[in-house]
């Protein structure tokens, strides 16, 4: 198989007989990103999920929000904020620069492998086959680059997409096309201390770029990197930038990343939001965070009791990266 192609996914048998397992998530400040966060947490249990969902928290995030992601079965671990060296970099969205603390999630070694998802994300069938990827590679959907979030990049200035090499190809005369570049929405990766101060040193080591801890981990992880099918992160841009890349019935996972798209929020106003499919996954998310027979019963989640508690030795190595870490700065909201 080529290094470059797609990695099928099969579902396997006996996931309960496997190790030690998580999904986790990422919240900041205290906006209304919890509602997303709730509709995830609903979203994995319809899907028959075997493994807990894990919320990384900052300071920030107010304790009227903590009791309800746990009410809602969620494990909450509190994390300090990770901030990139200051530069003059314009960042796609201006809350990307708190996202380098998704890195902090690389420090929860008591799970052998974990499944990451932003709380803009709806999981709609069962995706638990995705822990059984072979290790040692990092698994997520590519991106696309004709939005205009992408218009400082090369790639957006010639018109040129991973999803179609063939419809603008890459300029002999710019060298190699760029390697294949993942959405960090969504990927499969394995918690390991080694890789986390790796993660940590790259940061300090590397200027900020437009998407922040997207570019980061895509540079960090461009050898080990694997795509897998499209339908496991839909981001919805790909609905009208590459209809012919998508097949809706077939989505596993859809992420509401596009302007106007949230469902929380949604009005049906912006630019693309009166699409009848746009309009049906909406629907399709608001069907699941409003079904009370999803909400979490008699105090227990799937694998909770079973996971390891965090040992001292985590706590302790995390005390010697003040130099990455500024602990008196606050997190603006994840918006």
């Amino acid at each position: 198989m080529s290094p470059d192609a797609t990695v099928e996914v099969e579902p396997v048998a006996d996931l309960k007989l496997q190790k030690k397992r998580a999904y986790v998530t990422f919240l900041a400040g205290n906006g209304d990103y919890v509602k997303g966060i709730v509709g995830l947490a609903k979203g994995l249990r319809k899907s028959k999920t075997v493994y807990p969902l894990v919320v990384a928290i900052l300071p920030d995030v107010p304790d009227d929000h903590r009791r309800i992601l746990e009410s809602h079965g969620c494990i909450v671990r509190e994390i300090v904020p990770i901030y990139p060296p200051e530069n003059q970099t314009e960042f796609a969205m201006a809350y990307y620069v708190i996202n380098y603390s998704k890195l902090r999630i690389w420090e929860f070694v008591e799970y052998d492998k974990m499944i990451y998802l932003d709380g803009d994300i709806q999981v709609f069938e069962n995706i638990d086959h995705l822990f059984d990827l072979p290790n040692g590679k990092f698994y997520g959907v590519m991106d696309c680059f004709c939005e205009k979030t992408w218009s400082l990049s090369p790639q957006f200035k010639i018109g040129y997409c991973q999803q179609c090499p063939e419809r603008v190809k890459w300029p002999q005369d710019m060298g190699s096309p760029p390697p294949l570049y993942f959405n960090a929405g969504m990927f499969v990766f394995e918690p390991n201390l080694v890789t986390y101060f790796d993660l940590l040193e790259a940061v300090k080591l590397t200027p900020p770029t437009s998407f922040a801890e997207q570019d980061l981990l895509n540079m960090f992880f461009k050898d080990v990197y694997k795509p897998i099918p499209p339908e496991y992160n839909l981001v919805l841009a790909m609905l009208w930038r590459h209809p012919e890349n998508v097949d809706v019935k077939k989505v596993k996972v859809a992420h509401y990343c596009a302007a106007g798209s949230k469902p929380w929020r949604y009005t049906g106003k912006e630019e693309n939001m009166e699409r009848e499919d746009i309009k049906m996954l909406v629907n399709k998310w608001w069907e699941i965070y409003e079904d009370e027979s999803l909400d979490h019963k008699n105090g227990t989640t799937a694998g909770v009791h079973d996971q390891p508690q965090l040992g001292p030795l985590i706590a302790a190595l995390a005390e010697t990266e003040d130099t990455v870490v500024n602990y008196q700065r606050t997190a603006p909201s994840a918006a």
